[in-house]
């Protein structure tokens, strides 16, 4: 899944140029024991949005895939460990740091 992304900046003389890129979003559920992975957006109804904000999981963080046990994914936010299941990992989306600071 990728994202296409479009900024407008003025140039000379009243026109302005447009400048695309696209970043490939990922669950979190799929993230690798060890990687870096910062939240891009979550998806679901709002309950679980709120729900998951009030764990950390906000967008831009940054968030470290710890391990996977037993069908939950273990990740640090905000320096604090949480596990959740790998269902709710999957409603949230996340880029490669990398391609969050283009």
């Amino acid at each position: 899944m990728s994202m296409e992304y479009a900024a407008v900046f003025p140039g000379a003389e009243g026109q302005s140029y447009t400048v695309k890129t696209s970043v490939s979003l990922m669950p979190l559920s799929m993230a690798r024991t060890g990687e870096t992975v910062q939240i891009q957006s979550i998806r679901g109804k709002d309950d679980i949005k709120r729900f998951l904000n009030s764990l950390g999981f906000v967008e831009e963080s940054k968030v470290i895939v710890v391990s996977e046990l037993g069908g939950n994914v273990i990740v640090q936010v905000k320096g604090t460990r949480v596990a959740i299941s790998r269902a709710m990992a999957g409603r949230i989306l996340t880029i490669s740091p990398e391609e969050g600071n283009r």
